[in-house]
């Protein structure tokens, strides 16, 4: 079942001489509960394309289809419940918010949209990412390791259809990173979550079920479905 489409999707910056092709008509799918590496080199266009997935950029032009519905015709409020409500992001820094301990900053999501607490389920996540003794600490008092852990449960956390992660080892130690990995895709295997990462560490890349190279705003390899 598909739960992601990107059909030739445009964003260039400047004009002329000055021209970005940040991303330039590029297009692939994903399966639920896939796990998909982008990689690329800095400036290749992978961060750009995750923000226009996720709503946060506007494409020039083509179509991204989640569940079945193009978020490119959505207002923007409506826009705003269906990226709370369909995908979940775990982002380098962690963004997490310092004055909320760790299970206030897991629910967050859910508390934005009115919705009760899945108690059995949070439990059920944190124990799997193993931070269920952390609920109480605030994000200063955890390791980097512990915060980005906070990050994917709190993705999890309204059950999304699309997890997306931008470089989410990029702050963390090899051992750590591969830890952190391990942990991301064990989450989305349980839960049958499709991630979609961004990453510059062909390592890293290859724990995903397939990954997709990006060079110059193009899709260069890994577009179609295994």
């Amino acid at each position: 079942m598909k739960i992601l489409e990107v059909k030739e999707l445009v964003k260039h910056y400047g004009q002329d001489e000055n021209l970005i092709k940040a991303v330039d008509y590029s297009s692939f799918s994903a399966q639920k509960g896939e796990f998909i590496a982008i990689v690329g080199t800095s400036g290749s266009g992978k961060t750009t394309l995750l923000n226009l997935i996720g709503g946060l950029d506007t494409p020039d032009s083509g179509e991204i289809i989640i569940e079945g519905q193009k978020i490119s015709d959505m207002k923007p409020d409506e826009l705003t419940i269906f990226r709370r409500r369909k995908i979940g992001f775990v982002f380098q820094n962690y963004n997490l918010v310092t004055v909320l301990n760790s299970y206030k900053n897991i629910i967050m999501p859910v508390k934005l949209d009115g919705n009760k607490v899945d108690k059995e389920y949070i439990h059920q996540i944190t124990s799997i990412l193993g931070i269920e003794n952390k609920m109480k600490s605030y994000p200063n008092q955890l390791s980097g390791g512990q915060q980005q852990r906070v990050a994917i449960a709190r993705a999890l956390s309204s059950k999304p259809a699309l997890i997306l992660a931008d470089e989410p080892t990029g702050n963390l130690d090899s051992k750590t990173s591969q830890e952190v990995m391990g942990l991301l895709k064990a989450t989305s295997r349980e839960f049958n979550q499709t991630v979609i990462m961004i990453t510059h560490n062909e390592e890293i890349a290859q724990l995903a079920d397939r990954i997709i190279h990006i060079e110059d705003g193009k899709i260069v390899g890994g577009e179609d479905n295994v």
